[in-house]
């Protein structure tokens, strides 16, 4: 039996040399890679050479295995090829082509040639699902390739040095190859003994045990770490390290960045929109007074860790986020599981507001307030489009084609999650991203469908 085949090709605004210079950037194979799946870069090589190979983790426990590829046939500017050494497939040859079609436009056409294991057996029954697959992995692919190389057309921004803190976590993950890929060089800030020379080690509670020689030079710093507040019951202990993690971690960092002799222009340091707390019905944005409450104390402590950066000169950017959608971390993870099975129904009664954002105009609106020097102070980054409770659940279930259940009663929140539950699962907060369209910023989801749909990979003809 022949090798089964897939292919895709889209028209893009860009010329062929730089869809070729866009995919040999460090960061653009991870940028490629679609947020639903379970996959996991193991080694990438630095640009494209023939004999170049990339290991990837596939799958999740107990299913894990690791897939090899090799890269073959570059053409300078037209395109390459990659081959599975080993992994899923029988067999796997993947040829990425980039040809002109009129002036600054070319055509971005993929094919790929495949067998299944068990071949011509496993064909009528895995066939058409792997198709799917394949059919919903590049569709994406091809938007996202579009979409950066649009931004980085359009982009005012010079290239930078980066430095990020947490960048191992859902919005560091997907942020550090968006910059990658755009030509910025990153510097990661980690726990751990660095391990190569874009590393350097940190504590967030005591400092720098190299040194910060490091980040002399960086034209900005993005700080990202803290202790997930959704991880479970409040005890005292874990509001403990709540606070702690944001509020000394920021303060160690910019008491540094301070000290430097060739300080950032720049830092965005993350906060929350559980600065405002309960907003009911109302709006909030940036110029909205602080809420009451553990969260609301706990965000004006950690915004006011900054002020040693500030006073120092260095531009400071608070980004206050709201519920970040991506299958791979943050609520959206927790909720698939249960709204897969048609478990999943409203919190309490539902009309609490849930201020979101789509992790793409999340790292979008880092980029944004990167390169608008104008932006200072509380920046609210959230979709302008916040939706109640109920209309989420009723829309998640809608977008992954499953029953909406009963709502959870409040009373049964709070037996499990303590004050939490209030603070963080059935309070309201219905937030305007004041300052990003104040600026400019062009969102790329409006709406929660949208945002959805994409995330998920379901297009919006299924």
């Amino acid at each position: 039996m022949s090798p089964a085949s897939f292919q895709r090709e889209s028209l893009v605004s860009a010329s062929p040399d730089d869809l070729f210079a866009w995919h040999s950037m460090p960061g653009a194979f991870e940028r490629l890679t679609p947020p639903w799946e379970e996959v996991g870069l193991l080694r990438h090589p630095e640009g494209l050479a023939e004999g170049d190979e990339v290991e990837l983790r596939v799958g999740s426990w107990p299913v894990r295995m690791r897939w090899l590829a090799r890269i073959e046939e570059v053409r300078a500017n037209r395109g390459f090829r990659d081959v599975q050494v080993r992994g899923p497939f029988a067999a796997w040859a993947h040829e990425h082509r980039f040809e002109p079609s009129g002036t600054e436009q070319a055509i971005l056409r993929d094919e790929v040639k495949y067998a299944l294991p068990l071949d011509p057996l496993a064909r009528p029954i895995a066939g058409p699902f792997v198709k799917q697959k394949l059919k919903r992995m590049f569709a994406y692919r091809h938007c996202i390739t579009e979409r950066d190389l649009k931004r980085n057309r359009e982009s005012k921004m010079k290239t930078m040095r980066i430095a990020i803190t947490g960048a191992s976590g859902l919005v560091g993950s997907a942020l550090v190859p968006l910059l990658r890929s755009a030509g910025h060089e990153v510097l990661r800030l980690v726990r751990r003994p660095a391990k190569s020379d874009d590393e350097v080690q940190w504590h967030p509670g005591a400092g720098f045990p190299a040194g910060t020689e490091k980040l002399e030079g960086c034209d900005a710093v993005i700080h990202l770490a803290g202790e997930n507040i959704a991880g479970g019951r409040w005890s005292d202990e874990r509001r403990r390290r709540i606070r702690s993690s944001r509020v000394e971690g920021t303060r160690t960092l910019c008491e540094a960045l301070a000290q430097l002799k060739e300080k950032p222009e720049v830092l965005i340091s993350s906060s929350a929109i559980g600065y405002y707390g309960e907003t009911g019905d109302a709006w909030a944005d940036e110029t909205s007074p602080r809420g009451s409450g553990f969260l609301p104390e706990v965000s004006q402590e950690w915004e006011e860790a900054t002020f040693s950066a500030s006073d120092a000169g260095i531009r400071v950017v608070l980004a206050r986020t709201g519920i970040v959608l991506s299958p791979r971390g943050g609520a959206l993870e927790k909720m698939l599981p249960l709204f897969r099975l048609g478990v999943g129904g409203a919190l309490g009664n539902g009309r609490q507001y849930m201020s979101w954002i789509s992790i793409e105009d999340e790292i979008g609106a880092f980029l944004h307030c990167l390169s608008e020097k104008s932006i200072e102070g509380p920046v609210n980054f959230t979709a302008p489009n916040p939706v109640t409770n109920r209309d989420f659940t009723k829309t998640l279930a809608r977008v992954i084609h499953r029953p909406v259940a009963p709502p959870v009663p409040g009373f049964a929140l709070r037996l499990l999650y303590g004050k939490m539950a209030d603070e963080a699962l059935l309070r309201s907060t219905r937030v305007r991203p004041g300052k990003l369209e104040e600026t400019g910023y062009t969102f790329l989801h409006h709406h929660l469908k949208e945002a959805l749909h994409e995330v998920l990979g379901r297009p919006k003809e299924e």
